[in-house]
């Protein structure tokens, strides 16, 4: 059969088809409550049968196929994910997905979904499940592949860049009351634990209040390192020996307000500036208690001799392990060990479906769905909700509305962020008002192929040593800005160029270079001054790029700068007199250029050279429901929404247009703080 081009809007369904297919995918929609699959799995069961039945006689769009197994594969996030279809002469009649090296509990989970919605609709173009965006993408695919084999007909999916973004917010869920089964109760209720919600629990249970921790995933997680404060104990002890390492509060909340350009609210800062110190010291001597781990301040600022335009704050403090802690124990373990021995509730698996409020509008907790069997559950709290629920990083609805710039510049990597904004569309449900600047955290350290570009639908990998500050050239091989400062200063400068895109230039000095630059934060490759370990040392991050990389084709090794060129599918000529100006400016030590520090300018000149092409990882969305300064969620007029309480990143008010990343650790210790003081609050009520 020779082959014609069909694309998906070309592909119509027979009626009976197209009208299970809806039913079922229904079932697949919004991650705030996509465990309802659970409850509606035997109607979606029978709706496939009946699609079975109502399409056994009848191709769509006159496509036939010759019957057999095929097999296609397409790149997911973290793995080639295998698609398996069975086709008789006019229907697809099995399919069988393999997402088994996606991220366990995003893209891991959506093979089954995904393999019921393709069978019912008899086609490749079905929804993807929110937040498994880049899996499902994959999966469809790799399924449109399968369908062109077996029909001979190339059918290619529909293009979805230009189609107008949905309602990303939608109407709260309306559950009936003889569908909540199961009533529980509490007077703290912490909804996700993470890095906030962690502290808002431990500190609740110490105040003596019964806490109630609801989880959607199968197990919390561990919070985040880095974290920042000012004035901490640690902190003084470095300054004791290091003066030049005292962070001055009031210089702190002026540059903070300047990061965001004013789009911040300055009493909630303040709040991180002057309670942070509390929050550091508490929690060392909670992780300090056993000796398992110690926490060390990160007493790095840079190059004092040689400053550049933006200046650093030694902000950072970092649990690590001890010689004496034991195999497999984590800051989630000890937490959970810790919480346990107060009492504390998890109920996991578990996701919230939406805030249950009485007539006057207070909330008196939430309807859940349990992951088990689909039924829903009422949670009441006497004394408040803290929502700790996180951005909204994989719902890919909510970034194209509010921040299609970031998608433009990110690479998709298996670390980062799993929220899907679900807590955000609650809160707003509920009455909150949203930030009305949409900001993510973004390091510059995620590489594509050569071949690629930067963009959300491109995948990638981890590349650690893309944020230091050595030589960057557009796609045009051309030097376009200062490589030295905030990661995300970069990433925007890049966002200007041709595809979002740039390449990270090194050579065989990297290591003496990378030492020189004097890094601080995570990115920092080498032990701070005061011996605080890095959060990755060179020597692994270095074998990895030119081992593992060089071997993948992510990094192009090469013996010329015109090789290098070559590989990087950049113009040859522009870049090889793009590298000489530079390499004359290192030897001048004197940046006439861009105004990068003189420590920091340093030449390409040694072979072997290095090459990637790099974007954003993206790691979370940093804008979320307004609060105020007892971190009550508030409405629009500044009122505060009765028994419902919230910090990180389903927040707003603290970050605007970037992420200040030379104040180390500043939004752990913005979330911990908050939820440290928001847990005090409700605890006493």
């Amino acid at each position: 059969m020779g082959k014609q081009e069909i694309t998906r809007r070309d592909f119509i369904k027979g009626i009976a088809a197209g009208a299970v297919s809806f039913a079922a995918l229904g079932a697949l929609q919004g991650v705030d409550h996509v465990l309802e699959n659970k409850k509606l799995e035997a109607s979606a069961n029978a709706a496939a049968e009946a699609a079975a039945e109502a399409v056994a006689n009848a191709a769509p769009s006159g496509l036939t196929f010759t019957p057999g197994t095929y097999e296609a594969s397409a790149r997911g996030i973290g793995s080639d994910v295998k698609v398996t279809m069975t086709f008789d002469e006019t229907m697809i009649t099995d399919v069988q997905i393999d997402v088994s090296g996606e991220t366990p509990d995003i893209g891991g989970k959506v093979g089954d979904q995904m393999a019921q919605a393709i069978l019912s609709a008899q086609s490749a173009d079905v929804d993807a499940v929110s937040g498994a965006t880049v899996t499902c993408d994959a999966v469809k695919a790799a399924a449109a592949d399968c369908i062109s084999q077996a029909s001979g007909t190339t059918v290619t999916l529909a293009a979805e860049d230009d189609a107008p973004v949905g309602d990303w917010l939608g109407a709260a869920p309306e559950i009936p009351e003889d569908q909540i089964t199961e009533t529980l109760d509490t007077e703290v209720l912490v909804v996700g634990c993470g890095t906030g919600g962690w502290i808002a629990t431990m500190t609740a249970a110490e105040e003596g209040a019964k806490v109630l921790v609801l989880e959607k995933r199968e197990d919390t997680t561990n919070i985040r390192h880095d974290i920042g404060a000012i004035g901490s104990k640690k902190q003084l002890e470095s300054i004791a020996t290091n003066p030049e390492l005292e962070i001055d509060k009031m210089e702190a909340l002026q540059e903070i307000v300047r990061y965001g350009a004013g789009y911040v609210d300055s009493d909630l800062v303040k709040v991180w500036i002057n309670e942070s110190a509390e929050l550091v010291d508490w929690l060392t001597g909670i992780l300090e208690k056993d000796g398992y781990f110690r926490v060390d301040h990160e007493a790095g600022v840079g190059n004092l001799a040689d400053p550049g335009r933006d200046k650093a704050y030694a902000s950072g403090h970092s649990p690590n392990n001890t010689d004496t802690t034991p195999e497999g124990m984590d800051t989630q373990k000890y937490f959970r060990q810790y919480c346990d021995s107060m009492g504390v509730q998890f109920r996991c698996s578990c996701p919230m479906v939406k805030l249950d409020q009485d007539e006057s509008g207070k909330v008196t907790g939430v309807i859940a769905q349990d992951a088990t069997d689909g039924h829903y559950v009422r949670v009441n709290a006497s004394k408040g909700v803290i929502m700790c629920t996180g951005g909204y990083a994989t719902n890919t609805d909510m970034m194209k509305a509010l921040q299609p710039m970031t998608l433009d510049m990110k690479i998709n990597l298996t670390a980062g962020s799993t929220c899907d904004g679900s807590g955000i569309k609650a809160m707003l449900w509920a009455g909150a008002v949203m930030d009305p600047i949409h900001t993510s955290m973004m390091f510059n350290r995620a590489s594509c192929l050569p071949s690629e570009q930067a963009g959300y639908k491109t995948n990638g990998k981890m590349y650690w040593i893309g944020e230091q500050p050595f030589l960057k050239v557009n796609l045009n091989g051309k030097r376009f800005c200062n490589e030295s400062g905030p990661y995300e200063f970069m990433l925007h400068s890049m966002l200007m160029q041709p595809g979002h895109t740039y390449c990270h230039i090194l050579d065989s000095n990297t290591k003496q270079y990378a030492e020189q630059m004097d890094e601080v934060g995570c990115c920092r490759l080498f032990p701070f001054p005061n011996g605080a370990p890095s959060n990755r040392d060179f020597d692994g991050v270095w074998d990895q790029v030119t081992g593992q990389f060089v071997d993948e084709g992510y990094v192009i090794k090469a013996d010329t700068l015109e090789e290098l060129a070559e590989g990087l599918q950049i113009p040859v000529d522009n870049f090889v007199e793009t590298v000489k100006r530079y390499n004359e400016l290192c030897a001048k030590g004197v940046d006439e250029d861009y105004g990068k520090e003189a420590h920091r300018m340093t030449p390409v000149d040694t072979p072997p050279f290095y090459g990637a092409r790099v974007g954003a990882w993206h790691l979370t969305t940093m804008d979320g429901c307004h609060i105020n300064t007892d971190m009550q969620v508030i409405r629009e007029d500044g009122t505060p929404i009765e028994g419902l309480w919230a910090t990180g990143d389903c927040t707003g008010g603290f970050f605007a247009n970037n992420y200040p990343n030379l104040f180390t650790g500043l939004a752990c210790g913005r979330t911990m703080t908050f939820g440290r003081h928001a847990a005090k609050i409700v605890a006493k009520r």
